[in-house]
C-alpha cells in the first residue's frame, strides 16, 4: 500500500516548499547562543532567590549547507549515493511523497503559529490513523518511518510529549528492521536521536545517533562535515549518560573538522564550542571551559559587531564561567554589559524570560559580592518590567516580590520585606488557592519576617499553617516540614510555650536532619545543642548525657566553639 497523507484542500498550494526539514520542530526562532544559568552550583534547599524557569534553546545551529543529514530531499551532489535509489520510478514516487511530507509539516507549523493548535492536532491525528492502518496491514517500510518521523515532530510542537514517546518507540520498531541503505534512513535516525534527547531517553538517543553516524561515514567518509549534526547529538547523549571523556573527544573532533573546512573564526563553531564548554563546566573544569566561551564571544563580535544582541548572549555565557572561577566582579561586568547590549539592540523584549533570568542572576551576584543596594535596584527593575508587561496580579510578580523581600531582609529592612511578602502571598493565593504547597514558601518567609518585627502571635499562626500545608504535601518527616518546625520552635520559644512540646518538635527536627543531612552534619549539631539545653532545663540528665558526648565529638569535627548547654 502506498503511503499517503491527509491534507486540507488548501494546503497543497500556497506554501513555500522547503528543501530541508528542520532537525526538530520549534515554534520559536532558535537563538544563536544558549543562555546558560550563572553560578551553576548545587544549591541548598533554602536557596537565596527563587529563579523563574528559563526558556532554553536546543538543537544544533550549524549551517544547513554543511550538514547533509538535515535534508530530507533527494537533491544535492551526493543524493544518488545517499538515497540508495536504483530505479527512476522509485525516485519520482519518493520525491512526490517527500513533497507531501513537507506540505504537512508546513501546514502544522502554520496552524500552531496562527493559534489553531486544535486544528493542528486534528490533522496530526488523522494522518496517524492513516499510517497506523498501513502498519496494521503489514506495511512497515521507509515511508511509514518517514511519516512517523514528521508526526513525532508535529506532536512535539503541540506539546504532547507522551505521544511523542509512543511514536518514537514505534519508529524504532520500524527502523530497526530496515537496512542501512534505505533512502534517507540516516535523516530519520538523526531526528529520532534529537527527539529522544528531548524526552531525556539518552541511551535510545545514543543508539540512534551511532547508527546514523555509521551509515553516513560509509557514504561520506569520517572527516565529512555532513556528520557534524549526528556527532554533536552523540556527544550530548554521551555527556548526559556520564561518558564525558568520550563526549569531549567528539566535540573536539567536530571543532577541528569545522576549523579546517570553515576557518577558525566561522560562526558554525559556536554550538560545538558552547556545548564543549558547558560539559567541561559540568565536569568541574571551569579553567578549560573559559577559553571556549571566550572564543565564542570573539567569533560573534567579529561576525556581528559589538552592538548586536547575540554578543550579549555570548557575554552572558562567559559570565557563567567567570562565576564558577570565583571571578565575581568580572561576571557582574559581563552581565551588565550583556543586558545593556541586548536592550540597546532590541534583540529581544525586556520581559523575555532569558533577559529576566539574566537580571536575576546579576542581582544574585551583586548580593554575593556585598553590593546589596545595586542588587535591589536590579530586582526592582525585574518587578517593574513584569508589572508593566503582565499587570499587577500576574503570578510572576510574586517571584520578584519574594526575591526583593529577601534582599530587604538581608539588609534588616523587615518592614519593607513584610509589605512585599504580603502582596506576593495575596497574588499566589489568588492563583493557587489556600492549600497549594507553593504558597507555604512566602508564607514561611513572612512568618520569619514578623518574628524579627516582634509580631510573634501572627508569626506563630502563619508557621502553624505552613506546617499543616507541608505535612499534607510532603509528609510528616520531610525536609520542608523540618524547615517549618524549626521556624515554629523559634517563635514558640519566645512566646514561652510548653518546653516539653518544644522538645518533642526538636526531636522531630533532629530525625529529619539525620535522614537528610547525615548523623554528623552541622545542622544536626545545632539541633542537638538545643535539645541538650531543654533536657538540662527540664532536669532529664539521663537523656542528656549521651547527647552531650555526641555533641563533643561533633564540635571537634567542625572545630567550632559551641557553648555548653544551660550556660
Amino acid at each position: 500500500m502506498e503511503a499517503s497523507l491527509l491534507l486540507p484542500s488548501h494546503s497543497v498550494t500556497g506554501f513555500r516548499a522547503s528543501k530541508e526539514l528542520p532537525h526538530v520542530l520549534s515554534l520559536r526562532e532558535l537563538k544563536s547562543i544558549i543562555c546558560f544559568s550563572v553560578c551553576n552550583q548545587k544549591q541548598s534547599y533554602n536557596r537565596k532567590f527563587y529563579i523563574l524557569p528559563i526558556r532554553t534553546v536546543s538543537g544544533f545551529c550549524t549551517s544547513r549547507s554543511s550538514v547533509r543529514s538535515l535534508e530530507f530531499s533527494g537533491t544535492g551532489p551526493h543524493s544518488d549515493a545517499h538515497s540508495g535509489f536504483s530505479a527512476p520510478n522509485d525516485n519520482q514516487r519518493y520525491s512526490n511523497f517527500e513533497k507531501e511530507l513537507e506540505e504537512l509539516f508546513v501546514e502544522v507549523k502554520r496552524m500552531i503559529k496562527t493559534g489553531k493548535k486544535n486544528d493542528a492536532i486534528d490533522l496530526l491525528n488523522a494522518n496517524y490513523e492513516v499510517v497506523k492502518e498501513q502498519m496494521n496491514a503489514g506495511t512497515k517500510g521507509i515511508e511509514e518511518a518517514a511519516m512517523l518521523d514528521i508526526l513525532a515532530l508535529g506532536y512535539m510542537a503541540v506539546g504532547d510529549l507522551k505521544f511523542v514517546g509512543s511514536l518514537l518507540n514505534l519508529m524504532k520498531e520500524v527502523v530497526d528492521n530496515l537496512k542501512d541503505d534505505a533512502p534517507h534512513i540516516d535523516s530519520i535516525l538523526v531526528h529520532m536521536g534529537s527527539l529522544f534527547v528531548k524526552l531525556s531517553e539518552f541511551e535510545k538517543s545514543l543508539n540512534a545517533y551511532q547508527r546514523a553516524v555509521y551509515i553516513m561515514e560509509k557514504t561520506y567518509g569520517k572527516d565529512s562535515t555532513m556528520l557534524v549534526t549526528p556527532r554533536l547529538g552523540m556527544a550530548k547523549a554521551l555527556g548526559s549518560v556520564g561518558k564525558a571523556t568520550k563526549a569531549i573527544e567528539i566535540y573536539q573532533h567536530v571543532i577541528s573538522l569545522l576549523e579546517s573546512s570553515r576557518g577558525a573564526e566561522s560562526k558554525d563553531l559556536v554550538i560545538p564550542l558552547l556545548s564543549l564548554g558547558n560539559l567541561l563546566l559540568k565536569e568541574g573544569k571551569a579553567n578549560d571551559a573559559e577559553s571556549h566561551f571566550t572564543r565564542v564571544l570573539n567569533i560573534y563580535t567579529k561576525v556581528y559587531g559589538q552592538k548586536d544582541g547575540r554578543i550579549g548572549m555570548a557575554m552572558s555565557s562567559l559570565a557563567q564561567v567567570k562565576c564558577a572561577l570565583g571571578k565575581s566582579d568580572e561576571a557582574v561586568n559581563l552581565l551588565k554589559g550583556a543586558l545593556k547590549v541586548m536592550k540597546e539592540s532590541n534583540y529581544m523584549s525586556p520581559d523575555d524570560s532569558i533577559m529576566e533570568k539574566m537580571r536575576v542572576d546579576l542581582a544574585e551576584l551583586l548580593h554575593a559580592a556585598g553590593r546589596g543596594q545595586e542588587g535591589r535596584e536590579v530586582l526592582e527593575e525585574c518587578l517593574l518590567i513584569t508589572e508593566r508587561s503582565n499587570g499587577k496580579d500576574h503570578p510572576n510578580l510574586a517571584v520578584h516580590m519574594i526575591n526583593l523581600a529577601t534582599s530587604y531582609s538581608r539588609s534588616k529592612n523587615y518592614a519593607e520585606a513584610e509589605h512585599l511578602l504580603r502582596r506576593s502571598l495575596q497574588i499566589m493565593v489568588k492563583h493557587k488557592g489556600t492549600d497549594d504547597q507553593s504558597i507555604s514558601f512566602p508564607m514561611l518567609q513572612l512568618a520569619v519576617t514578623l518574628y524579627h518585627l516582634k509580631n510573634d502571635e501572627e508569626a506563630e499562626k502563619l508557621a502553624l499553617e505552613v506546617l499543616r500545608i507541608r505535612e499534607k504535601a510532603f509528609g510528616d518527616y520531610s525536609l520542608p516540614v523540618g524547615e517549618a518546625l524549626d521556624c515554629l520552635v523559634s517563635i514558640q520559644t519566645r512566646l514561652g510555650k510548653d518546653e516539653n512540646e518544644l522538645l518533642d518538635a526538636l526531636r522531630r527536627i533532629l530525625n529529619i536532619q539525620e535522614k537528610e543531612f547525615g548523623y554528623e552534619s552541622e545542622e544536626v549539631l545545632v539541633t542537638l545543642q538545643k535539645i541538650v539545653y531543654y533536657l538540662d532545663k527540664l532536669g532529664r540528665k539521663n537523656e542528656k548525657l549521651p547527647l552531650e558526648r555526641r555533641l563533643s565529638v561533633l564540635r571537634k569535627k567542625f572545630k567550632m566553639m559551641v557553648p555548653h548547654s544551660g550556660k
